[in-house]
C-alpha cells in the first residue's frame, strides 16, 4: 500500500495498492483530522460515527480511520 496527495478535487490522500492501482480517495480536505487537530474526543466521536464502515478492508473508511484517525 502506499500513500500520495490526491488528484481528486476536495480529496486529501489516494491510497494505491501493491501494484499501483487506486483503492480509494480519502480525507476531505474542508474537515480536519486527528493527525491535523490531534484531539482524542473527535477522534473518538469519528470512530463512533463511522463504526459500521471503518471495519471493513478496502473501503475507504477502512483506509480513513487507519491513516487519517
Amino acid at each position: 500500500m502506499s500513500v500520495r496527495p490526491s488528484i481528486v478535487k476536495g480529496k486529501k490522500l489516494d491510497v494505491f495498492n501493491k501494484d499501483g492501482e487506486k483503492v480509494a480517495s480519502i480525507g476531505a480536505m474542508e474537515y480536519e483530522d486527528f493527525n491535523t487537530h490531534g484531539d482524542k474526543e473527535r477522534r473518538r466521536l469519528y470512530k463512533i460515527r463511522h463504526e459500521k464502515t471503518r471495519h471493513k478492508k478496502g473501503s475507504p473508511s477502512y483506509y480513513a480511520d487507519q491513516i487519517l484517525w
